[in-house]
């Protein structure tokens, strides 16, 4: 095993415990904020939001992953500027519907 074998391992276990503790933190987080959560959604959520505020919610939602689909996609935005469009509008009616139903 040579030297530089070694340093990765040691560099992968400590990004794997580095992993570990941040999600044990943020599930102790979590376990500790679900009282504040619970009664944030029976205090504002409860009665729902309907059609018109959840397409508000559906069109940021779909313009900013889709700004960064853009931005990864690189030398394709041009040929795919179709598919980016139609693949906009059925994402926006997706999440419309589905932040409407669920909310």
């Amino acid at each position: 095993m040579g030297e530089t074998e070694r340093r990765d391992r040691r560099e992968a276990w400590r990004f794997a415990a580095g992993i570990a503790v941040v999600l044990v933190i943020a599930g102790a987080g979590l376990l500790f904020a679900l009282p504040w959560l619970a009664d944030l959604n029976a205090q504002h959520l409860a009665p729902g939001l309907g059609l018109k505020s959840a397409a508000i919610a559906a069109f940021v939602a779909s313009f900013v992953i889709f700004v960064v689909f853009a931005l990864v996609a690189g030398d394709g935005l041009i040929g795919e500027l179709q598919f980016m469009l139609l693949g906009f509008f059925a994402f926006f009616v997706v999440l419309w519907l589905l932040i409407a139903w669920i909310f």
